[in-house]
C-alpha cells in the first residue's frame, strides 16, 4: 500500500470516467504527460495494466474498474468519516441508475416517497440495462433497476416487479374491439419497432416467427413515449409494456402470449450504504403502484 499514490489513484479515476486523457488532465489541472506518468506508476505498483488501447478507442481493464470502486468507496468513507466527526448528516447523494421507461412508469411512486422523507439526498442516472449494471458495478451508481436479459453473478439482484405487455392501437382500429389480442391478428400488421439488434425488437421477431405471422416495420422508433405518440399518428401499431400509460385516441390491450418482463433491483454484493438500503426498502415498498396510477382504456 506505500507504493499507491492517493494522488495516482484519483488521478487514473478521472481518466477513467471517460477514457479520455485531454480532458481529464484539464480537470486535474495537470498536463497530460505528468497524467500519464501517474497511471503509468499505478499501474507499475498494482502489476497489471489498468487500462489497453483497441485503436483509438481506450477500454478499462477488471482491474481498472476495480481500481474506480476503490477510489469512490474511499470517497463515500473519507465523507462518512467526516460527516461523523463533525456530527452532521452525510450530504453524499444516493445514486440511483434506470432506464427512461422505469423512470417514466415505474419508479415515481418510490422516488416521491423517498423524497417526502428527505432523509437522503437524492441523483438518478438514465441509462440502457447494460449502461446500468456497469454504472453499479463501477461505484458510479449505488442502486440499480432494470430488466435484464441474463442476471449478472457478480451483483446481489432481488426482484422489483413484473410488467406484461400490449398492443397499443388508434381507438378506431378493428382490433380495438377486443378484450385482448392474439399474435396470429397481428398477421399483416405495420408495428412500430425500435431499432435492429435492440432487446424489445428481437424479442418480438422471436415470437412472431414462432407463431409463423408475418408482419412489417412501419416505423423503427425508440422509446415508449415515441412510439405511443407515432401510434397516436396513425403510422403503426406499437407492442409496449403494460406500465406505460396511453395518450388519448390510443386504446391497449393485452397480448397473453407474450412473457412479462422482470424489472430487477441490483447492487455490488459488497454492500452498500445506509441511505442506499433505506432507498432500496421505500422502491421495494411501492414496486407495484404503477399498477394503480396507471391511466387503462376502457374495454
Amino acid at each position: 500500500m506505500r507504493d499507491l499514490s492517493l494522488d495516482a489513484l484519483a488521478a487514473f479515476a478521472e481518466f477513467a470516467e471517460d477514457g479520455n486523457f485531454s480532458r481529464a488532465a484539464v480537470r486535474l489541472h495537470i498536463s497530460q504527460p505528468a497524467l500519464h506518468t501517474r497511471i503509468a506508476k499505478l499501474a507499475k505498483s498494482v502489476g497489471t495494466p489498468l487500462y489497453v488501447r483497441s485503436g483509438r478507442t481506450i477500454e478499462i481493464t477488471e482491474a481498472g474498474r476495480r481500481v474506480q470502486r476503490l477510489v469512490r468507496d474511499m470517497a463515500i468513507s473519507m465523507s462518512t468519516f467526516r460527516n461523523d466527526l463533525l456530527e452532521r448528516e452525510t450530504t453524499q447523494p444516493v445514486v440511483l441508475a434506470a432506464g427512461e421507461g422505469a423512470f417514466l412508469y415505474l419508479l415515481g411512486p418510490g422516488i416521491r416517497a423517498h423524497l417526502s422523507h428527505r432523509r437522503h439526498a437524492l441523483q438518478l442516472m438514465t441509462a440502457d440495462g447494460a449502461s446500468t449494471v456497469e454504472a453499479v458495478r463501477s461505484g458510479r451508481a449505488h442502486l440499480g433497476i432494470a430488466c435484464l436479459d441474463a442476471m449478472p453473478r457478480d451483483l446481489a439482484v432481488e426482484s422489483f416487479t413484473r410488467v406484461g405487455q400490449m398492443l397499443a392501437l388508434p381507438r378506431k382500429h378493428p382490433l380495438a374491439a377486443r378484450r385482448s389480442v392474439r399474435l396470429k391478428d397481428l398477421g399483416g400488421a405495420s408495428l412500430i419497432v425500435p431499432p435492429p439488434g435492440r432487446p424489445h425488437r428481437l424479442m418480438l421477431s422471436q415470437m412472431l416467427q414462432s407463431a409463423q405471422v408475418p408482419w412489417q416495420a412501419a416505423v423503427e422508433a425508440s422509446g415508449w413515449e415515441l412510439m405511443l405518440h407515432l401510434v397516436k399518428l396513425g403510422m403503426g401499431l406499437a407492442v409496449v409494456n403494460a406500465c406505460c400509460r396511453v395518450p388519448a385516441g390510443v386504446v391497449a390491450r393485452p397480448i397473453p402470449e407474450l412473457p412479462a418482463l422482470q424489472y430487477v433491483v441490483f447492487s455490488r454484493k459488497e454492500g452498500v450504504t445506509g441511505a442506499a438500503q433505506t432507498l432500496k426498502g421505500t422502491l421495494l415498498a411501492h414496486a407495484d403502484a404503477w399498477q394503480d396510477s396507471v391511466r387503462r382504456s376502457p374495454p
